[in-house]
């Protein structure tokens, strides 16, 4: 389904983005519109599949996960039965956050959080356990300096 979107929806989105626990009648006031047609908007991109799942965010490093690794990933293998346990290795893994197959040298990207160097060792050990790899390198996050999932509307 496709939707055009207008102004009044950016708006709508960028709320959201900002605070998707706020009421429509907040939202409706920052868009300069009444709620029935916000939430019909709203409504409208949920179906298009535009707005996704709503969750909240949780401070990482307050729930005792400081460790945040990106991990580069080469394979030799690139058969379809070993994508397959890969994903779903991958998957199964809660520390991983994000995962990319990317163009270039490197095959795959993770970000994987843990609490420690410790905790990073015992996910590494268990991914190649599972699944052949050709060359992995772990790069520790020394300082987050932005994170974001907002979109630039």
């Amino acid at each position: 389904m496709s939707v055009r979107l207008d102004t009044t929806d950016r708006k709508i989105l960028a709320a959201l983005q900002a605070d998707a626990a706020q009421s429509l009648d907040e939202i409706a006031k920052e868009v300069g519109s009444s709620k029935t047609p916000v939430w019909n908007r709203i409504k409208k991109m949920r179906e298009a599949g535009i707005i996704g799942q709503q969750t909240v965010l949780l401070d990482a490093e307050a729930l005792g996960f400081e460790a945040c690794f990106f991990v580069l990933i080469r394979t030799s293998e690139h058969d379809t039965e070993w994508q397959m346990r890969f994903l779903q290795a991958l998957q199964s893994r809660p520390e991983v956050q994000e995962a990319h197959r990317l163009a270039g040298d490197i095959d795959y990207i993770l970000k994987v959080r843990v609490q420690n160097a410790r905790a990073y060792d015992t996910f590494y050990q268990a991914l190649i356990a599972e699944v052949k790899v050709h060359n992995v390198t772990a790069l520790l996050s020394m300082e987050e300096i932005k994170s974001t999932v907002a979109l630039p509307l």
